[in-house]
């Protein structure tokens, strides 16, 4: 059985005891919470179960193992002819979760 869930502005496609990294939301390492915004379910049985747009009362249960930031990322800006340079780093903040089970209605 595997879901599509909706968070951080994007679509990830989950089954139970997958790992994914997915951004950062505001639970601690160890704390269990649930996706409630499951677009759809596909389930064993070849059943599809596709909401408009979301799947009333369907969730998936999942725990934070580690919040973190990814690798630095530069950029930089030059003009020639003039000594203008600039450059700007960043770090996207991310959390690492553990998917533990996927319920429909």
């Amino acid at each position: 059985m595997f879901a599509v869930i909706k968070t951080g502005g994007k679509q990830y496609v989950v089954t139970a005891g997958q790992k994914l990294k997915i951004e950062k939301i505001a639970h601690e390492a160890g704390e269990n919470f649930s996706f409630d915004e499951v677009m759809a379910i596909f389930d064993d049985e070849a059943k599809v179960d596709i909401g408009a747009p979301l799947i009333v009362g369907a969730k998936v249960e999942a725990a934070v193992l580690k919040q973190g930031r990814a690798r630095k990322i530069t950029n930089l800006r030059y003009h020639s002819k003039t000594r203008y340079r600039k450059k700007h780093g960043h770090r996207q903040a991310y959390t690492e979760v553990e998917v533990k089970a996927i319920k429909a209605k």
